[in-house]
């Protein structure tokens, strides 16, 4: 080999010094040569890459009214199963999305009044797949198998989007915050037309989105204030809504029927909102369609 090597080096010199025009398609040519002898590295075969699990079946049926019903959505991150119950796309989204339902804009009229019954199920290997995956995983998948349901059936487009908004910001009033401890664990949300109740990790952040569905526009948590806390927040329902109080400063419910939920907020727990603007993340709903036949 070394000795193929000499003579080649020899013959190009004696090229170059006579002929340097041949001697330019000799070198090309060696180093096609070279080129072609060594071998490619071996390269590392990649995983195809698995599409998002969706349901094996789904029935979608229009939900017939009855007295005394709640709305309900029954999904275990570690199975393939979702049920919902009296449940509004609107519902839907806000859950697959986690998206705050005055955070979804351009959705039509009968996306928000018209309920639905859903009973979806995957086949046996997603559901071993899911049962496999972490809470939070779990979780996460099962939202993205709705928003395939959704896109299939309700033949749903969306997309994201930033816009500056008017929102409201949760501060701490004057004096100190009044926050009941607790040594609870988990996640608690109970939320109904005159109260909250919130255990959590985060607490106050939980109450300010909790909030946002009570006046109508995004809450900030501006508190600074992390941990967990058992806070609890009662008042009278007034007619007039938490935004329109907030704007005119009005004091809300009469006064023998129990405090608005703005002056709850600032007796019960110390804390306040302020109006003000910033930007806010929003899910915009492109198209939507009453869904179609099981």
């Amino acid at each position: 080999m070394f000795q193929m090597a000499s003579h080649q080096l020899l013959f190009a010199a004696l090229i170059a010094a006579f002929c340097p025009a041949s001697a330019s398609a000799f070198a090309a040519q060696s180093a096609g040569l070279a080129a072609a002898q060594i071998p490619p590295a071996p390269t590392t075969p990649q995983a195809p890459l698995l599409a998002a699990p969706q349901f094996d079946v789904a029935a979608i049926h229009l939900h017939i009214p009855e007295p005394h019903e709640h709305n309900s959505i029954w999904s275990s991150p570690f199975d393939g199963n979702f049920n919902a119950a009296n449940v509004s796309l609107i519902t839907l989204i806000h859950w697959a999305w986690e998206m705050p339902d005055t955070r979804i804009l351009g959705a039509p009229g009968w996306a928000g009044t018209t309920m639905f019954n859903i009973e979806a199920k995957a086949d046996s290997s997603v559901d071993a797949q899911i049962k496999g995956l972490s809470s939070d995983a779990g979780r996460k998948t099962k939202e993205k198998m709705v928003q395939a349901l959704l896109a299939e059936r309700f033949k749903l487009v969306t997309h994201t989007e930033t816009r500056e908004l008017p929102i409201y910001d949760l501060v701490v009033a004057k004096g100190e915050p009044k926050l009941g401890t607790t040594q609870a664990q988990g996640t608690t949300v109970n939320h109904a037309r005159d109260h909250i109740e919130v255990q959590s990790s985060n607490s106050v952040a939980i109450l300010a989105e909790e909030l946002s569905k009570e006046v109508g526009r995004d809450v900030v948590d501006k508190t600074g204030i992390e941990g967990r806390y058992d806070l609890k927040l009662k008042w009278a329902p007034d007619d007039g809504s938490a935004a329109q109080l907030v704007n005119n400063g009005a004091g809300g419910a009469p006064a023998d029927s129990g405090p608005s939920i703005l002056t709850a907020l600032e007796e019960q727990l110390g804390l306040r909102l302020e109006p003000a603007k910033g930007p806010v993340q929003v899910l915009v709903i492109d198209h939507a369609e009453m869904p179609s036949s099981n």
